[in-house]
């Protein structure tokens, strides 16, 4: 018998753990409270407000593809989302020229998941300790202790086995022509904003290619200019065969997308995947905007020195050390990064916690300023260690 549980007062599924902060509006890199505070927000919505709030051109291109079109599925041919899919391809630079649009990165993860599976035949997906890929079906059972915590469905998808980084000696034995892919966050970000090694995902792109295994970056959290790189993959120098991506793509509009090498694309066939939302044309007028602010305001550099500004002088206070690339960072903490996380924002900073509770984690927007982190370390000098 199913319990019967009570009503949440607001009528909210009572899913999230929430921080003790109201947000009545926002503008730039601070939210406003009903109350008058002017928080200075270093998390932007799990690294989703990449270009802050209210950013003129973001807010123009959505508000004249809403008076222009503002929705056709994808049975309808539209200009704006080829644009917008040559306009990310032609970002990421890496040669994966295939664009498929959809609404978050679970489902962006999903079917990439399903297209290397009915690909290469396989039945196992190779996944690593730490990673975080989504709540749905196959997305899940390759996170790392979903199936401990939240994962509810009786049954996998497919077989999987995660490694550590530090397993390159056992890539051999579970890469083979039954691994179907290799999924990996090149910057985990759930995890604690942990940059993986160079060498080691060297080894992994070695090892899928030699076996026909698919190579998926996931880079819902850290694509898309986070890194202070297109993606992820360009720092580290190695393609994919398939990068999905989302947050920071829309920077607040709801969109994911799959980028594809030839290989891949091939495979898609007609019917071989489907979306009613995704690739919709105000998704679309908002990525190719985000992509042209991020390349005409230079943000990409500016993320690179905010990254190194906070790197230099925020191991103050609590803080032990850093970790992670650009504005992906991980704050090391002396304390439990909740402490430091709520005594932060009692000085009006909001910021992020991780799956490492002495992890706190930093997913600012790309026009951070250095007076913004001046803030951020002047607060921290004043935790006590």
């Amino acid at each position: 018998m199913i319990p019967i549980g009570k009503v949440s007062p607001d009528h909210l599924a009572p899913v999230y753990a929430q921080v003790p902060l109201e947000v009545q509006d926002a503008e730039g890199v601070y939210l406003h409270t009903p109350d008058g505070r002017k928080v200075l927000d270093l998390y932007g919505g799990h690294a989703v407000a990449a270009l802050g709030y209210g950013h003129p051109r973001w807010l123009q291109a959505l508000n004249s593809q809403a008076r222009s079109l503002c929705f056709q599925s994808n049975a309808v041919p539209l200009d704006v989302r080829r644009r917008a899919a040559a306009k990310l391809a032609n970002f990421c630079g890496l040669g994966l020229d295939t664009v498929f649009f959809v609404n978050s990165g679970a489902e962006a993860n999903e079917n990439a998941l399903k297209l290397a599976c009915r690909m290469t035949g396989g039945t196992r997906i190779v996944a690593v300790e730490g990673s975080f890929h989504g709540r749905s079906a196959a997305a899940g059972a390759v996170t790392w202790g979903a199936r401990q915590k939240w994962y509810g469905f009786p049954q996998l998808p497919f077989d999987v086995t995660f490694i550590k980084p530090s397993d390159m000696d056992r890539l051999g034995t579970l890469i083979d022509e039954h691994t179907a892919a290799v999924i990996v966050e090149p910057v985990q970000g759930v995890a604690g904003a942990v940059d993986l090694p160079k060498e080691f995902l060297q080894a992994l792109r070695l090892r899928c290619s030699e076996n026909g295994t698919i190579l998926i970056f996931d880079e819902v959290q850290c694509g898309v200019g986070r890194t202070g790189y297109p993606f992820a993959a360009n720092m580290y120098e190695i393609t994919p065969d398939i990068i999905t991506t989302a947050k920071a793509l829309g920077a607040g509009f709801p969109v994911s997308a799959m980028l594809l090498a030839d290989h891949v694309a091939a495979y898609c066939k007609l019917d071989a995947m489907g979306t009613t939302f995704g690739g919709g044309p105000l998704a679309c007028a908002v990525v190719e905007a985000v992509i042209d602010i991020i390349d005409s305001e230079q943000l990409l550099e500016n993320v690179r020195l905010r990254s190194v500004q906070i790197r230099e002088s925020c191991v103050v206070g609590p803080i032990l050390g850093t970790q992670g690339a650009g504005l992906l960072l991980g704050l090391r903490t002396s304390r439990p990064a909740k402490e430091v996380q709520s005594e932060l924002l009692k000085m009006d900073i909001l910021t992020g916690t991780s799956g490492d509770p002495h992890v706190l984690r930093i997913l600012a927007p790309y026009v951070l300023q250095s007076e913004h982190v001046e803030q951020l370390r002047a607060a921290l000098q004043r935790i006590e260690k």
